[in-house]
């Protein structure tokens, strides 16, 4: 099973930049997640509220350790929030295209964290979730 696989097997996660502006797809990726079963937390900052549920500002706010973080963030907030995850003990990060900046991964691989860098909606499909 590859690292993809693996990913999209855990159940529990945070969206960081999730948003409640339907153009965005911080907004986008966070309804797929939810509408395909997954559990999912919104995180940002400068939001309350992602279809109904609460946001939080950020990962240590919220009520549970995910298994893992998509990441919708540009890299000056990425490599912070990486950091984050590897003092919250969270391992598994997903990059979304536009969050995979270099100085992201290579954040992820210094903090031993599992990296993938993908569009969580296509490999999702590909693998028949939230079809």
């Amino acid at each position: 099973m590859d690292e993809i696989q693996k990913m999209l097997a855990l159940k529990t996660w945070a969206v960081v930049g999730a948003t409640n502006n339907q153009e965005k797809f911080g907004y986008k990726i966070f309804k797929f997640m939810k509408e395909a079963g997954f559990t999912v937390y919104p995180v940002n900052p400068g939001v309350s509220e992602v279809l109904g549920e609460t946001c939080y500002p950020a990962l240590q706010d919220l009520p549970v350790k995910p298994d893992a973080v998509d990441f919708v963030v540009p890299a000056s907030v990425g490599e912070k929030v990486m950091r984050d995850c590897a003092a919250l003990g969270i391992k598994n990060v997903w990059l979304q295209p536009g969050a995979d900046a270099p100085g992201v991964v290579k954040a992820a691989q210094e903090l031993g964290l599992t990296a993938v860098r993908a569009c969580i909606m296509v490999e999702s499909r590909k693998a028949g979730i939230g079809v």
